[in-house]
């Protein structure tokens, strides 16, 4: 749609390395490298990877050994979390971690925190043994995060080595007014989980903005909005591809996980009325259709959350179709399609 023009902000990848039906782990993870790779070439700033744990449809458990091996295999586009789930982690522990990603790739590494263990309880428990960090301690473990990257932790009897001193941007991610009050009074960029969790979206960016305090890391707030972009040359493909999606999001609603799924021709006989108003709900923010269809209803959402910058993800079944859905999302952005 010619006559509609975006405003110029920067657009990003989230990533979880989604097994699909026919793929082993190996094999997912180098579709995952070649996603960066050209997505880099499409113009995206950054390309996350998020944690989460027990689920046979992502591989992205050991987050920061999977953004090192993707940075490795790409050479300019920001590589980080979204997010590392503070309470599986000491905070001393990501400090190193990704004082290391940023020493091997220096001005490359994001570290974006969440407070949910990314998993089931029992799963979290598993992760944590003897360490208990329960997500009421996420604010004062993102404190002690932040003293062991500062310069002003040099002369502690613990220190984050490497990792002090280097400049590692934090974010915090969340899907709840609470996560926004938290970024707002450490004066840190938001993303917001939209994709899967919209509910407490609009109230959320508003709260941030609101109780924003400046800090040396943000001057103004910063506000990212993560939604699913199912894009396709036509309508009707764009919603046939996007029933891989509708088949992943009901293994989450009714606990029966399995790889992401082939895109089925109709949805009807595979979830129920109910079932249905759930995922719509839960994918109320998302994006799906030709590139003519996406500019127009992104055009309205960047104009009524004045968003500082996008994050999408697309869990496409075929990945040569996967990847040029990112690349028809680019075009939209540049305003070139």
């Amino acid at each position: 749609m010619k006559d509609t023009i975006l405003p110029e902000i920067p657009f990003s990848v989230l990533e979880l390395a989604t097994v699909t039906q026919d793929a082993t782990i190996s094999q997912t993870f180098a579709k995952s490298l070649e996603l960066a790779r050209n997505v880099e070439q499409f113009g995206y700033k950054r390309f996350w990877l998020s944690e989460h744990h027990n689920m046979v449809s992502v591989a992205s458990s050991a987050t920061s050994i999977l953004i090192g091996y993707i940075a490795s295999g790409t050479n300019s586009m920001r590589v980080g979390s979204g997010g590392i789930m503070l309470p599986n982690h000491s905070p001393l522990a990501v400090a190193e971690q990704f004082g290391t990603l940023e020493s091997l790739y220096p001005g490359r590494i994001d570290l974006g925190l969440g407070r949910a263990p990314g998993t089931d309880q029992l799963t979290a428990m598993a992760l944590r043994g003897d360490f208990f960090n329960n997500a009421s301690e996420f604010p004062q473990n993102v404190l002690k995060l932040q003293n062991y990257l500062s310069k002003e932790n040099s002369n502690a009897k613990v220190r984050a080595i490497p990792g002090e001193g280097l400049d590692i941007p934090i974010w915090i991610l969340g899907s709840s007014t609470d996560s926004a009050q938290l970024a707002a009074a450490l004066g840190l960029p938001y993303a917001f989980a939209s994709h899967f969790a919209p509910g407490q979206f609009f109230a959320a960016i508003d709260l941030y903005r609101k109780l924003f305090r400046p800090s040396k890391h943000l001057e103004k707030p910063y506000v990212m909005a993560c939604v699913n972009v199912i894009a396709a040359d036509t309508d009707a493909e764009a919603h046939l591809l996007a029933t891989s999606l509708y088949q992943m999001f009901l293994g989450i609603v009714t606990g029966i996980r399995q790889p992401l799924q082939p895109p089925v021709e109709s949805m009807e006989g595979i979830w129920t009325d109910d079932q249905k108003a759930a995922l719509n709900q839960m994918l109320s923010l998302s994006f799906i259709g030709s590139g003519d269809t996406i500019k127009k209803d992104l055009g309205d959402f960047i104009a009524q959350t004045n968003i500082n910058e996008i994050m999408i993800i697309s869990n496409i079944y075929d990945h040569l179709a996967k990847i040029h859905s990112y690349e028809l999302f680019a075009k939209i952005m540049k305003n070139s399609l």
